[in-house]
């Protein structure tokens, strides 16, 4: 039984891994290099005004990301256990699709709700048509990406093993 869960942690780690990396490059990538092209013409950016405003490509990214990425890596973690490859059980009562779409629906939201009270704290703190550059808010943006991606990468599946126990 021990050799049994040891390998099916070891089978688990490298599925995270991989799904860590797979989410990862093409999210740090595409949301720091689509807003930068959109944006290094444009002048000063601003967070909440004009039509391409800094607000327009973060707060989708911050509801969609999480929400997209918790409910996949939770769909994939589910089955693994249920083929009992994940070194874990889950409890037989256990209703995986209101609980996939609830924790998704959590991140998603709490993420969006954590960015945009950033985002309207810098906004109140910076001075009145103050733009920022381009460069730096596409790198910022995929700061957050990658940061988004890992976490709601890592979370789910630390959710899910909290249930077997």
């Amino acid at each position: 039984m021990l050799n049994m869960k040891t390998q099916g942690d070891a089978i688990l780690k490298k599925f995270v891994q991989k799904k860590l990396l797979l989410y990862i490059i093409p999210n740090v990538i595409f949301n720091t290099v689509i807003p930068y092209l959109t944006l290094r013409n444009l002048g000063p950016v601003y967070l909440f005004q004009g039509e391409y405003c800094f607000a327009r490509f973060l707060l989708p990214m911050a509801l969609f990301l999480p929400f997209i990425i918790t409910f996949d890596m939770l769909r994939k973690t589910i089955i693994l256990s249920e083929e009992g490859k994940a070194g874990f059980v889950l409890p037989d009562d256990f209703s995986k699709n209101r609980f996939m779409f609830k924790m998704a629906g959590q991140n998603g939201f709490a993420s969006l709700v954590v960015l945009l009270l950033m985002m309207l704290c810098v906004h109140l703190n910076v001075p009145k048509g103050y733009g920022f550059d381009a460069a730096s808010l596409s790198l910022i943006l995929g700061v957050v990406a990658g940061t988004l991606t890992v976490i709601s990468t890592l979370w789910p599946i630390k959710k899910v093993k909290e249930l077997s126990h």
